[in-house]
């Protein structure tokens, strides 16, 4: 049983690693919240642009702090990276 729906871009958020992309049933762009039934479970998609990934968000948590978690792993990816080519300097001694 399924329903056939255009789905839409409705915004597109910029945030520091890319963009946050809110999506609807085309129907539902530019009317009001609560006159009719709305897509359900259509959390926004984040796109890191320089690794090129695509994120599915969630729609059990608000988008400001779905942001701030991803900012948060790109931050400790980079310490971990960081980390780990000091250690491959150390190991291979002055140049």
């Amino acid at each position: 049983m399924g329903t056939d729906l255009d789905l839409a871009i409705s915004r597109v958020q910029v945030v520091s690693f890319g963009w946050v992309f809110y999506w609807c049933a085309r129907r539902d762009i530019g009317r009001p919240v609560g006159t009719r039934p709305s897509l359900g479970g259509n959390g926004p998609f984040l796109v890191d642009r320089e690794k090129e990934r695509l994120i599915r968000g969630g729609t059990g948590r608000p988008v400001p702090r779905q942001i701030a978690d991803y900012e948060r792993r790109l931050r400790r990816e980079a310490h971990a990276r960081n980390t780990a080519a000091k250690r491959a300097a150390r190991w291979r001694g002055p140049a």
